[in-house]
């Protein structure tokens, strides 16, 4: 037996939101209700068996938050939703949807989209240390760069440091053309791509000048004592263990750390241990360390991209 009901959205804008770019958001919906969704114009027409028609229904009130202010709705909020439907966990979903942490330089709202992604701000906010693995797209680096900016902003920091091992560049870095920062640059982009959604890019010229924000390689950090900074190193699986021993020694008084990495990546010859595995589990157990462990249900890029990471798991289990 075939059941419906029907939702009215307030406005276009409602209907645009929800049915998302090429009605990707509707196509998600229906995966995981099983419930076929119509939209014609404001309205929104669910069919399907009667637990099918209920569960889509509960599944698109949890993110009317969303459609009814037209803000815009991804797979993964939907995928958060029906998590959060099967868990009892409504009232944390409610928290992790309104709990905007910064808004980019165009005004988009920067939130946790799922509650290991908010885990892992609730630990960089209360852990002088946190370690983040996962795989790429989780938002490992960007979050803790989003928290870094804003504690500098509050004044909570004098500076911001960010540091990645240049393995992939190794002996090549002398055939490439420009200065040493010239040619560590390019193993630095995904860095500075964070800082230039939230910091008008004249703006972080003027800081980096002014060493407020450094960017540099791991190598840099060597005999240094880090006050007073908030330090993120990336690409951690890409440390050997006496670089990871050698930075995380290096912080200092009212200073917080951040340590992100994708073990499943590493570039570090196939002999050579990975320092953030190593890490892992000689400081699992240490007081005042975080460890947040994200899968491919956090990574909040393309939906292709998830289901890559995915297929890639199963093949290597």
């Amino acid at each position: 037996m075939v059941d419906g009901t029907t939702i009215e959205l307030p406005s276009q804008e409602s209907a645009i939101a929800l049915s998302g770019d090429r009605e990707e958001n509707l196509k998600t919906l229906a995966q995981q209700t099983g419930a076929k969704l119509v939209l014609r114009g404001q309205e929104l027409l669910i069919s399907g068996t009667a637990n099918q028609v209920d569960l889509c229904g509960r599944l698109v009130r949890s993110l009317e938050d969303f459609w009814k202010h037209g803000k815009s709705i991804t797979s993964v909020d939907i995928l958060t939703a029906r998590q959060a439907l099967d868990t009892q966990r409504s009232d944390e979903l409610q928290d992790l949807q309104r709990d905007i942490l910064a808004r980019t330089r165009r005004g988009d709202e920067i939130r946790a989209k799922t509650f290991r992604q908010q885990q892992y701000v609730q630990a960089v906010r209360t852990h002088d240390l946190t370690f983040c693995v996962g795989p790429a797209g989780t938002g490992k680096t960007f979050l803790a760069a989003v928290l870094a900016v804003q504690a500098l902003l509050a004044n909570q920091y004098e500076r911001i440091i960010l540091t990645r091992p240049a393995v992939e560049a190794g002996e090549k870095l002398g055939f490439l053309p420009g200065d040493l920062q010239q040619k560590i640059d390019p193993f630095l982009r995904p860095l500075y791509d964070a800082l230039y959604e939230l910091i008008d890019p004249e703006k972080i010229a003027n800081l980096m000048e002014r060493t407020v924000i450094e960017v540099a390689p791991l190598g840099y950090m060597r005999g240094r004592t880090l006050n007073k900074a908030f330090v993120i190193l990336d690409e951690a699986q890409n440390t050997t263990p006496a670089q990871m021993k050698m930075v995380l020694t290096r912080l200092g008084f009212r200073s917080r750390m951040v340590v992100t990495g994708d073990i499943t990546q590493t570039d570090l010859p196939s002999n050579q241990p990975s320092g953030l595995a190593v890490a892992q589990k000689i400081l699992q157990h240490v007081e005042g360390i975080a460890f947040c462990h994200f899968s491919q249900a956090d990574v909040v890029r393309h939906p292709l991209v998830q289901r890559i990471v995915a297929a890639y798991e199963q093949y290597e289990q």
